[in-house]
């Protein structure tokens, strides 16, 4: 029973043939989406507001879909994903990424329903937002992302996954199961950030790179920390070579003085 639930985790076992934009298993279908760019689709959110995904650019981008009427594994999914997501947040910055989580049970996933689904799981971060849309934009996000939908007869088989977009819409990554580890969200999350489009020598381009760069993962607490041991270390070998520079270029110049005075 639990080796079932793992691989249902991973992705629900469907027949290709079952959705008509299916060639290959669900796993090739997701990877194939990497670099794909997304298409300028709209929705709706919990407050009735429209969300473009243009809007959402300039950042890095998390999309997940999930469906309101599952009881077992698309909550499974987001309540795993809110602890990374925390974390994530606090080590990077809360609005350096947005995330978006769909309903693609369009007739039912409503903005009133993605709107309790959310608060049933205490889903309460910034930058998170529950979205609602019209069947044929949800089709068009989940073609283009990669995610595996097939009817069925408890509801519906699909990939667990959750896609990481660029700043310029793209597909970057696909990190697929129900159980997100920190690393998972914030180590992709870190590689897009470092390629934003800053200039790297200005003040805040190279504070920007010092602070992500000293992002480390500690295992034995399960969060990000702030290790500036590195450039500490960097600053006070700095420090030494310079002060013995000055102190050879003092003496150099005292031999000169003394040389001079010895050859009038």
């Amino acid at each position: 029973m639990k080796f079932a639930l793992i691989l249902l985790l991973v992705f629900s076992v469907v027949a290709p043939a079952a959705s008509k934009q299916i060639d290959d298993d669900p796993i090739t279908f997701s990877e194939a989406a990497i670099g794909r760019l997304l298409p300028p689709l709209t929705f709706t959110d919990t407050n009735g507001e429209t969300v473009a995904l243009a809007d959402l650019r300039g950042k890095p981008l998390l999309v997940s879909l999930v469906y309101t009427g599952c009881t077992d594994i698309c909550p499974a999914i987001i309540e795993n994903l809110h602890p990374a997501l925390e974390i994530a947040q606090k080590a990077l910055g809360a609005d350096s990424f947005n995330t978006i989580t769909i309903g693609f049970n369009t007739y039912h996933d409503t903005p009133d329903r993605m709107r309790s689904f959310a608060r049933s799981r205490g889903i309460d971060l910034p930058s998170w937002f529950f979205l609602s849309g019209k069947q044929k934009t949800v089709d068009q996000l989940a073609a283009a992302t990669g995610f595996t939908i097939v009817p069925s007869a408890g509801g519906f088989d699909h990939m667990a996954q959750v896609s990481v977009i660029d700043a310029e819409g793209r597909v970057y990554q696909q990190i697929m199961g129900g159980v997100f580890t920190p690393q998972a969200i914030v180590e992709p999350l870190k590689d897009l950030l470092f390629d934003r489009r800053r200039p790297f020598l200005s003040v805040a381009g190279i504070a920007e790179r010092i602070k992500l760069f000293c992002t480390v993962y500690n295992p034995n607490t399960g969060r990000y920390y702030f290790n500036y041991s590195l450039f500490i270390g960097i600053g006070i070998g700095l420090a030494c070579l310079l002060t013995i520079l000055i102190w050879l270029l003092r003496e150099f110049r005292h031999s000169r003085r003394r040389d001079g005075d010895a050859h009038p």
